[in-house]
């Protein structure tokens, strides 16, 4: 498939991503691609594999490789009892939520496994034994505020001076939407990070160069 059938079909997958934001995250993918091709990218919350279509598209077009981490159990909004808790993403066997088998398939419906890499676990384990520099990370884990941060601290330091981080649900009146996400944006802003893009509630950075090197 080419980019826009890629988006056309990540725009039919389950997921919270709105069309102007994935289409984003396609954009900005293909912007780093153009500047780093065959780079190595990382998303953090996979779901059932929407953003990772939208990012797959681009990397799959610049020889690039991203890496999909989720524990595919959920954040705490995902479950019984919750807002956004979708019964038909239980696993029988064991009545928990698990999107694992659903990511599986919208990566193999796209052809994209050979660029998009499932990885399966907690992020801060994975961050610890992950040694790669990442050209692109992209957050949209969970938004509880000790998960957010963990996710900020354990991957924004491995990408390169050069390299694009994004974030998602970030929303500057906190009516709007939790905190977290807006505190990890603004730490990254004061820690090494330029604004480059905003998109409904994606923001979009560059790392630039510390000073004296």
């Amino acid at each position: 498939m080419n980019v826009d059938e890629l988006m056309a079909l990540a725009r039919t997958v389950s997921g919270f991503m709105p069309d102007d934001e994935g289409a984003a995250l396609t954009r900005h993918g293909l912007d780093v691609g153009a500047r780093r091709p065959g780079g190595t990218w990382l998303e953090v919350g996979a779901w059932c594999g929407k953003s990772a279509v939208y990012l797959g598209a681009a990397a799959a077009a610049t020889s690039s490789v991203l890496y999909s981490l989720d524990h595919h159990r959920g954040s705490e909004e995902n479950q019984a009892g919750w807002e956004y808790f979708d019964p038909t993403l239980v696993d029988p066997h064991d009545g928990r939520l698990n999107t694992l088998p659903w990511w599986q398939r919208t990566i193999a419906a796209a052809d994209l496994e050979s660029t998009v890499i499932g990885v399966v676990g907690p992020s801060t384990v994975v961050a610890a034994h992950f040694n790669q520099s990442l050209d692109l990370l992209f957050i949209d884990g969970g938004h509880a505020r000790d998960v957010a941060w963990a996710d900020y601290r354990s991957w924004a330091p491995k990408v390169v001076t050069g390299g694009s981080l994004l974030i998602h649900d970030v929303f500057d009146d906190p009516a709007d939407g939790g905190r977290p996400p807006y505190e990890i944006y603004q730490a990254a802003r004061a820690n090494g990070f330029d604004d480059v893009d905003a998109v409904g509630s994606l923001r979009v950075l560059r790392r630039v160069p510390t000073p004296g090197r």
